[in-house]
């Protein structure tokens, strides 16, 4: 029996969004929230990455140009890599309870997190969607699915920004000192 290994990452990711539904009804009330714009320039970017990570119909001409080789090996790894990332971000996302939401927010009673996964970075929610989209981009291996990566790494970034902004605003030089101690994406690096 052949194991096939981008289906198993496309029932992965869907998982993760189905997960995502349910959670997203036992958050506590918002007491402030992004401006639709700004929510609407890191979506588009998002919908944009995934749109080039996840439709075959998209790989047209220079878009799939195989840029990683094609190999049993390689997929592992990238599958491998996906399944990492989507465990941190799981994890970081029932950490986080109650406090989460896919606008930026300040939540009522809000809480800054500082243990678990927010103890190794401080967005480990997008630290592991980026992982795992990095092991998806791998699988596929497709110029497409690179430039997926980097609108994703521009829109959650993006998101971060906006984030440390609400976070410094909401805790101040409590969350000065959590920014001094913690890199925001990447642990020990960025």
């Amino acid at each position: 029996m052949h194991f096939d290994v981008p289906k198993a990452v496309w029932i992965a990711w869907m998982a993760v969004g189905v997960l995502w539904l349910i959670t997203t009804l036992n958050t506590k009330p918002a007491v402030r929230v992004q401006s639709l714009r700004s929510r609407i320039i890191h979506v588009c970017f998002l919908v944009i990455a995934f749109f080039l990570l996840f439709n075959k119909n998209l790989a047209l001409g220079p878009l799939a140009w195989r840029l990683v080789p094609a190999s049993p090996l390689v997929s592992y790894i990238g599958f491998g890599l996906t399944l990492l990332g989507i465990f941190f971000m799981v994890w970081a996302r029932l950490f986080i309870g109650r406090n989460w939401s896919s606008w930026v927010t300040v939540k009522q009673d809000h809480r800054l997190i500082r243990t678990g996964p927010y103890s190794i970075v401080r967005h480990p929610i997008y630290s592991g969607m980026l992982l795992g989209l990095f092991g998806t981009a791998i699988v596929t291996g497709e110029l497409r699915c690179l430039i997926g990566l980097a609108l994703a790494v521009i829109g959650l970034r993006q998101k971060s920004l906006i984030e440390e902004h609400f976070m410094t605003e909401q805790f101040g030089a409590e969350y000065d000192g959590y920014k001094r101690d913690v890199k925001a994406l990447i642990p020990f690096v960025w």
